[in-house]
């Protein structure tokens, strides 16, 4: 993405804003002429009420494209910053945690939330900069055809005007780009302080916390203080630059008019264009909006080229929910995480995931629902390569359930089922779960707003299971139940167990109790499988047992 792309998108708005431009424009160049002839007018005597009367007109035109102008701008930045966001939400989404591996959450937010209006601007901003150049350009052929030695004095000026904007541009540039960078560090350590509050509370780390989030704060001054250090200098240069143009002009006019080259009405005309000329110093607010634009762009580009994981057309043919991994192997950086892996996971068994930590379990439960691909080899659902299964149906079949569960959605029925159709499924899948246990305790039931249900880990996981309870083939459970008590666990591992939908589950615990009822063990050790086999084939192995502590 470029700043072209953001401009483009801006649409229909971006003419309407430079017909209102060149409307107010050509009033700013028509005015002083008009004005001119007013004067000239009065002096003979006569013919001043039709020349007032067309300035009148000319001033009541001008404030209707000012407000033509302040809508569309409006309108256009409000259009293309939701385009934005939505994009940019999309590529953080449908990229996965692969995809936004490399930025901080935090920093995610400043981009969509702040980084998006910046960028939205590029296109209202480059035709206000566009539209800004005529008024003066239009003032030196009109004071050419007054006087030609008008014209060069006013030539002169702007040319100071024209340095000065050139230098405090590329300056802000700079600057723009490295505030916002700062920004969105800025919000990621806050991000991260927040995830982690009841840690930091129980730690008695909040004041080293608190500095480390704030380290930050000097840079950010830095940079806002350049940036207002910048725009002082050029606003000064730009203010001491504009008198002395509207001087040069009218010395030179006032000798003009001594000599009867020129008349009153025109030596006023030329000293509104010599005013029009100087406003160029004006542009060092719409080059501040260009450069927040392009580092906004810069920022959200990087976002945007994020590649979205890639799914295929095929639906899943009807089959039990065999999962097969053919050679899988997973590389991160420098680190092989799974190596050679070889599974045929029969459909509608019960699969334990064991192994020390650091073994790979999380990783080959990633791998088995798609929520990142192997560097090396595949995984086949029911004889489908997984990337080959259109993305609807994958996710249809495919259920996840994590030690840490995100709950997303306004209401707990929400974070169930996001389908406010589904009531029955919803019911059903809280019932297996038990989380209809508590849920039905809670004053609003299902309609609970999520902030403000008091839930335990172990509620919270129970919640996590019923919302990937819906699909029919595949249960991918990471370490899902680890925070439940003992009766909830075994009730809800007879509940897997006793599965009447017979879907495949692949479950990854550290429960020895878990790994006895299922009906496979893959036992995992330094990223290889060590053994596949029954939990009580196994336990006679000492370092198998070792694996439960």
């Amino acid at each position: 993405m470029n700043v072209g792309d953001v401009v483009r998108h801006s649409g229909k708005w971006l003419p309407v804003i430079a017909l209102a431009s060149l409307g107010g424009s050509g009033v700013a160049l028509a005015l002083p002429s008009v004005l001119g002839r007013s004067v000239d007018a009065i002096v003979a005597g006569h013919g001043y009420d039709q020349w007032l009367g067309v300035a009148a007109g000319l001033v009541a035109l001008g404030i209707i494209c000012s407000l033509v102008d302040v809508f569309a701008g409006t309108a256009a930045v409000a259009g293309t910053t939701a385009w934005l966001r939505h994009g940019l939400v999309r590529h953080v989404v449908r990229g996965g945690p692969e995809g936004t591996r490399g930025f901080e959450t935090g920093d995610l937010v400043s981009r969509v939330s702040g980084n998006a209006v910046d960028a939205a601007q590029a296109g209202p901003a480059l035709v206000s900069a566009v539209a800004a150049i005529l008024p003066p350009a239009g003032s030196l052929v009109l004071l050419a055809l007054i006087d030609p030695w008008l014209a060069a004095a006013f030539f002169g000026g702007v040319l100071l005007v024209i340095g000065v904007l050139f230098v405090f541009a590329r300056r802000t540039a700079q600057i723009s780009l490295a505030y916002q960078e700062t920004q969105g560090q800025l919000a990621g350590r806050l991000t991260e302080a927040l995830t982690g509050i009841r840690t930091i509370l129980a730690a008695g780390t909040t004041a080293r916390e608190e500095q480390r989030v704030l380290t930050l704060l000097p840079e950010l001054h830095k940079h806002g203080l350049l940036t207002w250090k910048v725009l002082a200098r050029s606003g000064a240069q730009a203010a001491i630059v504009g008198p002395l143009v509207l001087v040069a002009v009218l010395a030179v006019g006032g000798l003009q008019l001594v000599a009867g080259r020129i008349t009153a009405g025109e030596l006023f005309a030329a000293g509104q264009y010599a005013v029009l000329g100087a406003g160029l110093g004006s542009l060092t607010g719409v080059i501040g909006e260009l450069a927040r634009a392009k580092a906004g762009i810069r920022r959200a580009g990087e976002v945007f080229a994020i590649e979205s994981v890639p799914h295929g057309t095929l639906p899943l043919p009807p089959g039990p929910g065999q999962l097969r991994f053919e050679s899988v192997t997973v590389v991160a950086g420098d680190t092989t995480l799974l190596y050679d892996v070889n599974l045929e996971i029969p459909g509608g068994a019960t699969v334990a995931v064991v192994g020390p930590s650091g073994a790979g379990k999380s990783v080959l439960a990633a791998i088995a629902a798609r929520l990142r691909d192997p560097s090396y080899g595949q995984v086949l659902l029911d004889g489908v390569p997984l990337p080959a299964v259109h993305r609807r149906s994958l996710r249809n079949a495919v259920g996840c359930a994590f030690e840490r569960p995100t709950l997303v959605g306004t209401t707990i029925g929400d974070a169930i089922s996001p389908n406010p159709l589904s009531t029955v499924r919803t019911l059903a899948a809280a019932r297996a779960t038990h989380a209809h246990d508590f849920v039905s305790r809670l004053p609003r039931g299902y309609r609970t707003p999520l902030p403000e249900a008091p839930m335990s880990g172990g509620e919270r996981q129970r919640l996590g299971l019923a919302r990937a309870w819906s699909a029919h083939r595949l249960l991918v459970l990471d370490d899902a139940t680890s925070s439940l008590d003992t009766a909830t666990e075994m009730q809800i591992s007879r509940t897997l167990t006793e599965d009447k939908h017979r879907r495949t589950r692949l479950i990854v615990t550290h429960r020895p109790a878990t790994a006895a009822r299922a009906d496979l063990v893959v036992w995992l050790d330094h990223g290889t499988v060590r053994a596949t086999a029954r939990h009580r084939d196994l336990w006679h192995l000492a370092e198998y047992r070792e694996v439960f502590g």
